[in-house]
């Protein structure tokens, strides 16, 4: 303890009074020696002679007072896990100061500071500040249409493998991209300072961008309309249905969500009808997150869009459609991990979740 390089210095110190008095040394001789007080070097000393190596730690100290009880903690934990529109607060969601002036106002304390209340919400992970977005089921063939979609990410069809001449295709429209030209240059980024964009710009017009992405071959297909509808939707379906090897094949899945470009049975006999091959496959109605051209999307919305400063909708298009030659340069399949199992997990804690809701219900209604 007296030489270790990892030993706080207090235990150091501590350690080496001790080695000395084991040599027989007074105390005046040690003070000296190591310049400490003589009062300090007894103290450490007697410690070491009646408790031994547990002599040396710092005993607990009492500290100041506590401000606040545990019970006052806890209603104002209470309190963060309600809505404020409960208590009447003007509020959509709690922030500390908030719940430190509400503490106050229901009489809980009569001071409190938004530091307080932050460490203790800290302590059981609260914060009310964050909120989720969710939606409940609402298609009643939702786990029917969703397996469909994930056996066929898995190339699986009723149950039967898909062949060597069969496709996936995801497909969508992402609307309204513009073409923002800013009233002043973008900067380049340099050191020590992010790229700077103006924030007022002039409007060039917004245009709809249309894709198909082949889900195993990571391959994607796309094209700019002047705005969304059912011939720019069947644009797009040409486009990929004209090329190899879709063209020969015996048949290609189209997974689409319930846009009106192509919603419901007309849709499907639509795409049947131009292309006997073609197979439409809708996604669960609010299910658009199963849709993998959603994922290209995302990528095209945060390296293409945003931040944009184009021209003119040319110049949009012209980038829109330079980004997809160097994606399909380099790009690989999504590593999709949602299975069938992890919908009927996902399905099973819903409805964990509704029976619980109603029975909450049917309590309130009784006791009223």
């Amino acid at each position: 303890m007296a030489y270790g390089h990892k030993t706080e210095y207090r235990l150091r110190v501590r350690a080496q009074v001790v080695l000395h008095a084991s040599r027989g040394r007074s105390n005046a001789r040690i003070a000296r020696e190591t310049g400490l007080h003589l009062d300090t070097v007894r103290k450490w000393r007697g410690r070491f002679a009646e408790l031994g190596l547990a002599g040396l730690a710092d005993r607990k100290r009492t500290g100041r007072p506590a401000s606040f009880t545990a019970l006052q903690a806890a209603r104002v934990k209470a309190l963060a896990c309600r809505l404020p529109a409960e208590t009447g607060a003007p509020l959509s969601r709690w922030s500390c100061p908030e719940l430190a002036r509400e503490a106050m106002v229901q009489g809980i304390t009569t001071s409190v500071s938004a530091s307080t209340v932050r460490r203790w919400l800290a302590e059981d992970a609260l914060k009310p500040w964050q909120h989720h977005s969710w939606i409940f089921i609402t298609d009643l063939g939702f786990q029917p249409k969703a397996e469909r979609v994930l056996d066929l990410y898995a190339r699986t069809w009723g149950g039967v493998p898909l062949g060597e001449d069969e496709y996936v295709v995801s497909a969508d429209e992402k609307t309204s991209v513009q073409a923002r030209c800013r009233c002043h240059p973008t900067l380049a980024p340099g050191r020590a300072r992010a790229m700077r964009v103006n924030h007022t710009y002039g409007r060039g017009g917004a245009l709809a961008y249309l894709a198909a992405y082949d889900v195993h071959a990571a391959k994607v297909f796309g094209r700019t309309e002047p705005r969304t509808g059912i011939d720019p939707f069947m644009n797009l379906v040409t486009q990929v249905m004209s090329t190899e090897p879709y063209a020969s094949a015996k048949r290609v899945f189209w997974i689409v969500d319930n846009g009106s470009s192509h919603r419901g049975k007309k849709a499907a006999d639509r795409l049947t009808t131009a292309f006997p091959n073609a197979v439409m496959v809708h996604t669960p109605i609010h299910a658009s997150w199963l849709n993998q051209v959603e994922i290209y999307f995302s990528v095209v919305q945060r390296k293409v869009v945003s931040p944009n400063d184009f021209t003119d909708l040319a110049q949009v298009g012209d980038r829109l459609r330079a980004f997809e030659d160097r994606y399909n340069a380099t790009a690989q399949p999504f590593q999709w991990k949602f299975t069938t199992s992890d919908l009927d997990d996902l399905l099973a804690r819903l409805d964990r979740h509704t029976l619980t809701d109603r029975h909450q219900e049917s309590s309130v209604a009784l006791a009223a």
